[in-house]
């Protein structure tokens, strides 16, 4: 504490002593400036009791201003010091003010040291600031008290030396100006002798303050790092590599809720699966042609084979395909126009019927343009059908698209047009693949599914929710579709790869 209050006192001395040195070196400058302009040499003194009296009376004058300015500068270092240490024993008359600067530096530091471990509102804190500003406005209002006793001290003493220079009027105007001048070089001067004084004094009290920490125990040290634990460390940053990596699989496993492979399906679905088409890694649409050799090519080749064996097991002429999945983008009608394009690669006669009113996509797929479709020949009774349908050039198969989209779907196609239309696909074509609507959207599939012999229920993995698996269940456990089998659509490549133990190959062209 006592070591805290000198050292802020020596910062105010110190502050103090270089403003009055640049004020007393002007002062000097004036007073050598005024001898040389006016050509004046040593100064006689003045004689008799007036000059005696005078002197005495600028003696006090200076006390007086020497007060006055050290109050000033209290003052002024309090405005813009608001929490720094109150500089005390600098020698006021007014001992009051000394005590009450004292205690207030004590509740200062009081109030610093236990703001260090809690925050501005604890009580102890909030009293000791209350007492903090009090004692600050005390100690003000005692400087502006003293302030003013001593101007009013000082302007006693002016008007008995006014009346003692009134005696003098006889003397020179050089000598009055020069003692003006003097007057206030001298109390610059002894304000200056009195900080230096004071500051040795409170150098010699910091010098002699006796420090309150006393050494118990010798240092001493070891070869060895004491923190961090080296053997700590390495055993934290094991667990952490192994729990961290573990956490993270936990989540993934934990949050994903897709289908990823046929094992999946299989555990869900009681259904027979007729195989999986691997995710392509083009974006063309049509991935089958006689010279691809690609193992989502070789893919729908298996697939034509497990559907035809399939087909043949129901009996004969048994060659209506149906293609529908639970949700939309899963890959049915990419499903279905695939898969015609396999039949007609054995040169099979083939129609492919976009049977979903509400999305017609198969045109879009193949790259055809159809104005006339199926919509148009369930609506209107005097279009031919064989006017409706479209050959595609690239895959040579039979397009019925839906063309646009129905604005009763579900009424058109339990109409009778399209049970003759399932009649004259039947004796016209080897195969008919229609492209149905999604069951869990619409009923549209489960109104025509009656005349499918085989449903081909396509699921894309990654994209369905391993919770809608129970809607292809119990259709299939309900018999809602006839003959219904699954396909897994998109799945992993590399998975692809391994099955059929080919790689990515295309047949080469000869020159």
């Amino acid at each position: 504490y006592k070591s805290q209050i000198a050292k802020s006192a020596d910062e105010f001395i110190k502050n103090r002593i270089d403003d009055i040195s640049e004020e007393l070196a002007s002062y000097d400058q004036g007073v050598e400036t005024y001898k040389v302009d006016n050509k004046l040499s040593n100064m006689e003194s003045e004689t008799g009791i007036t000059l005696s009296s005078s002197a005495t009376i600028e003696n006090q004058i200076v006390e007086l201003n020497s007060q006055l300015k050290l109050i000033n500068y209290i003052a002024s270092f309090m405005e813009s010091n608001s929490n720094n240490l109150v500089p005390a024993n600098l020698g006021m008359v007014d001992e009051i003010t000394s005590s009450n600067a004292a205690n207030y530096n004590k509740l200062l530091l009081e109030r610093n040291r236990l703001a260090t471990g809690a925050n501005e509102q604890n009580p102890v804190i909030i009293n000791l600031n209350d007492q903090i500003d009090r004692l600050r406005e005390s100690i003000r209002q005692s400087l502006n008290n003293n302030r003013s006793s001593l101007e009013i001290s000082l302007g006693q003493l002016r008007r008995q030396e006014g009346k003692l220079s009134s005696k003098i009027y006889d003397a020179p105007k050089e000598e009055r100006e020069i003692k003006d001048i003097q007057r206030q070089q001298q109390i610059y001067e002894t304000l200056y002798l009195y900080l230096l004084q004071k500051r040795e004094e409170n150098s010699i009290s910091l010098a002699g303050t006796a420090p309150i920490a006393k050494v118990i125990d010798t240092a001493y040290g070891i070869k060895r790092p004491v923190y961090p634990k080296k053997m700590i460390v390495l055993v934290v940053a094991a667990l952490l590599g192994i729990l961290i990596p573990v956490l993270i699989i936990f989540v993934r496993l934990l949050l994903d809720n897709k289908v990823h492979s046929l094992d999946e399906i299989e555990t869900a679905i009681s259904a027979p699966i007729l195989g999986d088409i691997p995710k392509s890694k083009s974006k063309e649409t049509i991935v089958v042609s006689k010279t691809e050799r690609t193992n989502i090519a070789e893919a729908f080749r298996l697939l034509r084979t497990n559907v035809d064996h399939n087909l043949s097991s129901f009996g004969a002429h048994k060659n209506v395909i149906f293609v529908t999945s639970t949700i939309r983008g899963e890959g049915k009608t990419f499903v279905a126009v695939n898969l015609a394009a396999t039949y007609a690669l054995l040169n099979k006669k083939v129609l492919l019927i976009g049977a979903d009113l509400r999305r017609p996509n198969v045109a879009a797929v193949l790259g055809m343009q159809q104005k006339q479709g199926l919509t148009h020949y369930l609506t209107k009774a005097d279009t031919q059908l064989e006017h409706m349908i479209v050959r595609s050039d690239t895959t040579s198969i039979d397009v019925l698209d839906a063309s646009i989209v129905a604005p009763n779907p579900s009424e058109l196609l339990t109409s009778k047009r399209f049970d003759d239309l399932m009649v004259f696909a039947k004796e016209h074509y080897d195969y008919v693949i229609v492209d149905t609507a999604p069951v869990h959207v619409v009923t549209d599939t489960l109104l025509i599914s009656h005349h499918a012999d085989l449903f081909l229920y396509v699921v894309k993995a990654n994209h369905i929710d391993k919770r809608l698996l129970k809607i292809p269940q119990k259709l299939y456990i309900n018999n809602r579709l006839p003959n219904m089998t699954l396909l897994l659509n998109g799945s992993n490549p590399d998975m692809a790869v391994s099955n059929y133990g080919y790689g990515e190959t295309k047949a080469v062209k000869k020159k």
